[in-house]
């Protein structure tokens, strides 16, 4: 094939015509003649037995169809687990409606449907329920509770290690312990969640409009729960206000609009306000570390022993127990460890259940552990960077399996050079002179810092992933694959890898995701793995495509395969200046099932292409910050932010670029300003955006990107790497790190997010100028 370059080139992308145009098609903007409203009664009480639920003024108000409570679904299934059913951790689901208890604000408690979302509304309103409070936990870290009879609230421990740790600290020169807690924050998305059901009962189809991240995944799930063929269930994607996580999971509102249609006859629709979504949708990250740290004389690493206590919240959603096993398994991150002990303590508390979020595990492990190498250097010695540099893994280790697993795979880092990212993130970030200009304004009274973080990302969640490249007799190329759009420009390097790999424009190709009707089989958009398996499965399709259309090319043109290309979506002759060529078009017209030159062939110019991996991707990357206090306030300001990041290869670098500064932005809200908290009573103090702050275009500084491809991945062939979890990993870190510096107080820092008031108080105890060292 010849080179045609546009792999690597920051085209435009293909999916936003629609959205700059306003023509977008959200979920709210998916409607079906006499459709219904649904509304969620939730539960006003943190954990509470039901004594009673009073629907009739509810049921009498003009223009209600239907109010459900438990007792009117008793057939329901409780949320199934996304990889199937797990029998210890099954009694912890939630139910679509609550029975006999709630066990946080917001657990839904009765269904009603009407024929407008304002009488829907009304409805709710009349819906009456009394409730036998019960004692509440809201600790993770606090002695378990009671669940339910014979059930603690400790669901489950998770446990990695290796090695004999006794002995690794027994032999060490100094050992760092350290308490470290991360805030429950999530993704907030501009658009919340919504759901339409509908029940083609002509064909005994069930629709689920507003799919989101896994369709095929929650498609097999809903199968199960609703007891149905997974033939006649057809899930349709929109587009998509963003991800992050925590869109697109099962909920408790997608079962109950399906199971609606079918009892209803006509079609339900839901739309969540931005209060439930904060009150509703799954939280995240949520966890506290009591981390031990042996080493020898020279600072390098020679045991981490972490016990973790991770706050599940209510109930046990789609993600089971994936995001404290990733803690265990990921904690490391680019660092040699010879014995590693982690133990986490998965518990249920009486708040919104969590699940993943953007960096799942890793935003978290990236703080505690950077904590931990900060404070080793400071009792050492070493600055921030030799006491990185000396524990790196080095390039001639690669790949560099740990005795280890991550989302149900061992852990091998395939490629890496930490040490060259660094070395080219210090030049980038003009290192000396920062540190340098930091001193003379401390000096000066200033409160200002630099620090970095270093870290390992995981992607490309396999194991298979396919696609089916078709051309059609206008020579117009469309790709249907299983992989699903969240926003992160999936089409466009889709559309870029089937282009360069059959010979085409790009944007004469139509890429079709989200559609479980068009293709059998696919995983979605999940743990950054979309560019990684589905871009690889398109190649392995185009590149039959482009096969099958040079074998009849051949036999139309009299010409040896060998001296013809695909160029612009024509077959051409290389072996002469001018000659004869035809179009991909004509080709298709001439594999016809009832075209003379079909010779047998397989009708049609298209094909499915699989990609098969054992092992994810592990990108890397190094951030570096500098930040200012104000001491009056306790605020926090970023001056300047720098992204380190190899990929491997890029497919789209502009993608890139925004995958990262949008990952950031994220990462500095729960850096600085997101966090759910709670009374003591359970009740949820961060419903508005009053209370739970995100970070405006003001707080956020331009972010300084450094994109390398010096370690391409040999787990696929086009060595990629994924992206969209990089901006985000290690802010935490990098701006607990800075901050610590900026005050003068080493370690102060050791829970997120750093609010003015925390900060506040920790300044109260100096006790020193600020300019005195």
């Amino acid at each position: 094939m010849a080179e045609r370059g546009i792999i690597g080139k920051s085209l435009p992308r293909l999916e936003d015509p629609p959205l700059v145009t306003g023509r977008g098609r959200f979920a709210a903007d998916i409607n079906f003649p006499h459709q219904l409203h649904m509304r969620i009664v939730r539960s006003a009480m943190a954990h509470a037995r039901i004594v009673s639920i009073d629907a009739e003024a509810a049921r009498a108000l003009p223009g209600v169809v239907a109010v459900w409570t438990a007792a009117d679904i008793p057939d329901a299934s409780p949320v199934d687990f996304r990889e199937g059913p797990n029998e210890k951790l099954a009694p912890y689901r939630q139910h679509v409606l609550a029975r006999e208890a709630v066990r946080y604000v917001g657990d839904p408690v009765a269904a009603v449907f009407a024929e407008s979302a304002y009488v829907a509304e009304d409805a709710a309103d009349l819906v009456a329920v009394e409730y036998e409070e019960l004692p509440v936990v809201l600790a993770a870290d606090a002695p378990p509770g009671e669940f339910s009879p014979g059930r603690s609230t400790e669901a489950t421990l998770v446990r990695q290690d290796y090695g004999d740790i006794d002995a690794a600290f027994a032999a060490a020169h100094l050992v760092v312990e350290l308490d470290l807690s991360v805030g429950r924050h999530t993704g907030v998305p501009m658009e919340t969640r919504g759901a339409i059901g509908r029940y083609d009962a002509a064909r005994d189809v069930l629709e689920l409009h507003g799919a989101a991240k896994v369709p095929h995944k929650n498609r097999d799930s809903l199968g199960r729960m609703l007891g149905r063929d997974v033939t006649g269930i057809h899930l349709y994607e929109s587009h998509v206000g963003g991800g992050f996580g925590v869109r697109g999971e099962l909920y408790p509102e997608d079962i109950l609009v399906l199971m609606a249609a079918m009892r209803l006859g006509r079609p339900v629709k839901w739309i969540e306000d931005r209060r439930e979504h904060l009150m509703a949708t799954n939280h995240s990250r949520q966890q506290r570390h009591r981390i031990r740290a042996a080493v020898d004389a020279e600072g390098r690493l020679l045991a981490i022993d972490n016990e973790f206590f991770h706050d599940q919240g209510a109930y046990i959603r789609t993600h089971g127990t994936r995001v404290a096993d990733s803690t265990c398994g990921l904690l490391p991150g680019p660092y040699r460890l010879p014995v590693y002990r982690a133990r986490g303590h998965f518990r249920l508390t009486n708040k919104t259940p969590a699940a993943t979020y953007r960096s799942p595990s890793r935003y978290e492990t990236n703080f505690v552990r950077e904590r931990v190498m900060d404070e080793i250097g400071r009792r050492l010695g070493l600055s921030p960077v030799d006491v990185r540099r000396r524990n790196f893994l080095a390039k001639e280790e690669m790949p560099f399996a740990r005795p280890l697993a991550a989302l149900g795979e061992n852990v091998v880092y395939d490629s890496g050079d930490y040490a060259l990212l660094l070395d080219k993130a210090l030049a980038a970030f003009r290192w000396d002179e920062v540190q340098a200009d930091m001193a003379r304004r401390r000096a000066a009274g200033e409160m200002v810092g630099a620090a970095l973080a270093v870290f390992v990302e995981k992607s490309g969640l396999g194991p298979t992933d396919g696609a089916r490249v078709i051309v059609d007799t206008t020579g117009a190329v469309e790709v249907v694959t299983g992989g699903a759009s969240v926003g992160q420009g999936f089409e466009t390097v889709v559309a870029q890898v089937c282009a360069e790999t059959l010979g085409v424009d790009y944007d004469r190709i139509r890429v079709t995701h989200g559609r479980t009707d068009r293709i059998e089989y696919g995983l979605g958009a999940h743990a950054s793995r979309a560019t990684v398996m589905t871009a690889n499965a398109t190649a392995a399709a185009a590149a039959r495509v482009r096969a099958k259309a040079l074998d009849v090319a051949a036999e139309m043109m009299q010409a040896p395969i060998e001296a013809l290309d695909i160029v612009a979506g024509r077959v051409v002759r290389t072996d002469i200046e001018s000659g004869p060529s035809v179009a991909l078009g004509e080709i298709a017209r001439n594999l016809a099932p009832s075209a003379k030159l079909r010779n047998g062939r397989e009708p049609g110019l298209s094909s499915d292409g699989w990609f098969d991996t054992e092992h994810q991707t592990y990108p890397y990357g190094v951030q570096m910050a500098v930040v200012k206090v104000d001491p009056e306030t306790g605020g926090v300001a970023v001056e300047r932010m720098l992204v380190g990041y190899d990929i491997g290869r890029a497919i789209n670098p502009m993608l890139v670029h925004g995958q990262i500064a949008g990952g950031f932005a994220q990462g500095l809200g729960g850096a600085l300003y997101e966090e759910f908290r709670y009374s003591e009573t359970g009740d949820p103090l961060s419903v508005t955006f009053a209370d739970y702050l995100i970070p405006t275009a003001s707080e956020v500084p331009e972010v300084e990107i450094l994109l390398t491809e010096d370690a391409p991945s040999p787990c696929n062939p086009l060595g990629i790497k994924g992206a969209g979890e990089s901006g985000i990993a290690a802010v935490g870190a990098v701006i607990a790190s800075a901050v610590d510096e900026a005050i003068g107080i080493p370690g102060a820092i050791t829970e997120l997010p750093i609010t003015p008031q925390r900060l506040k108080r920790i300044l109260a105890g100096i006790r020193r100028p600020l300019a005195a060292e």
